[in-house]
């Protein structure tokens, strides 16, 4: 019994490894590794040097300019600030997974306040804080408008390379004795692949599986204190993704995106002056009339209708018709 279970379980890890075919995707394109992500920065900050674009007088804006004011030593006698050169603006970027103090990364300014433009402004130092409130870049420079020079939308801008990283995102990945992989799109089969793939290059059991999108890694005995190393290896590993049957359809814009493991059933499909039999049946020889073997795929059937001059929405209504028939055999999501 024994021998048995064992080879079934060894004809079950040859089928699922040579099921891959040239499609393959790299691991690193198909999953993420757990820890390592963007983080997102916000921060509040002032743009001057409009054009008279600005906020104008309002409260937010009078405190802001008192504030920064009173901080570069300039006491002023009265309270309120008002100018239409000045405007209010949110601050966010986006700092990269390893960010390093010292290294630039992009900012976006968006106004908040009633300014139309901030075409020409230049925004002030200004601290970028993530989700727990700490401050991980400054962010200050000339904000640009329009990506070939001309005013696109006018209270929004960038500034490339504009804020500074001012501390390290710290995570030792060198060291680690364990690595989870994240399927960005789920499937038991996928992870199932993964898991084989993985042990066989890496010469050992080191991968398991714990769901459907989860795959556990322990780091080799020759991998240790070499993590970068191993991750690069596994990285570059292809897996053939396996995925649900599926049909996307864009009422909209007449778009449908077909998954190959679409299957159709036998079914008999009549719309307007067009005949469709899916199934068994005599070659007929009028122009709107169409014979297609059973079992095939929506794909074929797609080419069918479409050299009988079917129009997309006539299409997409056909297909929504086969699936409540229950001809179809796969998911079918109308955006």
């Amino acid at each position: 019994m024994n021998k048995i279970i064992t080879f079934f379980a060894a004809f079950f890890a040859f089928a699922l490894l040579t099921i891959e075919t040239a499609e393959a995707a790299r691991l690193k394109d198909i999953a993420s590794i757990r820890g390592v992500r963007e983080n997102q920065l916000v921060g509040y900050g002032i743009v001057v040097g409009l054009k008279g674009t600005g906020d104008g007088k309002n409260e937010f804006m009078s405190k802001s300019m008192v504030r920064m004011l009173d901080k570069l030593g300039m006491k002023l006698d009265s309270p309120e600030f008002g100018s239409k050169n000045v405007a209010a603006v949110i601050i966010t970027a986006t700092m990269p997974a390893f960010g390093k103090a010292g290294n630039p990364i992009d900012v976006t300014v968006s106004a908040i306040g009633e300014a139309s433009s901030l075409a020409g402004g230049t925004l002030l130092q200004a601290p970028l804080r993530a989700a727990n409130e700490q401050v991980f870049a400054v962010a200050q420079g000339s904000v640009v408008i329009g990506s070939d020079g001309k005013e696109t939308h006018g209270t929004n801008g960038r500034i490339p390379n504009g804020a500074i990283i001012e501390r390290d995102m710290t995570a030792d990945f060198a060291t680690r004795k364990m690595y989870r992989l994240t399927l960005i799109n789920p499937d038991f089969t996928t992870a199932a692949r993964s898991v084989l793939t993985i042990n066989r290059e890496l010469g050992g059991h080191y991968a398991s599986a714990k769901d459907a999108g989860t795959i556990d890694i322990i780091t080799p005995f020759a991998y240790e204190n070499r993590g970068v190393e191993l991750l690069a290896t596994i990285e570059a590993i292809e897996i053939n993704p396996d995925m649900k049957a599926r049909v996307v359809i864009n009422e909209k814009t007449g778009t449908i995106v077909i998954g190959d493991k679409v299957k159709i059933s036998k079914v008999a499909i009549s719309h307007g002056s067009l005949s469709v039999k899916v199934g068994e049946g005599k070659k007929a020889s009028e122009d709107k009339v169409a014979l297609l073997e059973s079992g095939v795929s929506v794909g074929e059937l797609v080419q069918a209708l479409n050299k009988l001059g079917v129009s997309p929405k006539d299409l997409i209504t056909i297909l929504q018709s086969i699936k409540t028939a229950g001809a179809l055999h796969g998911e079918l999501e109308v955006l």
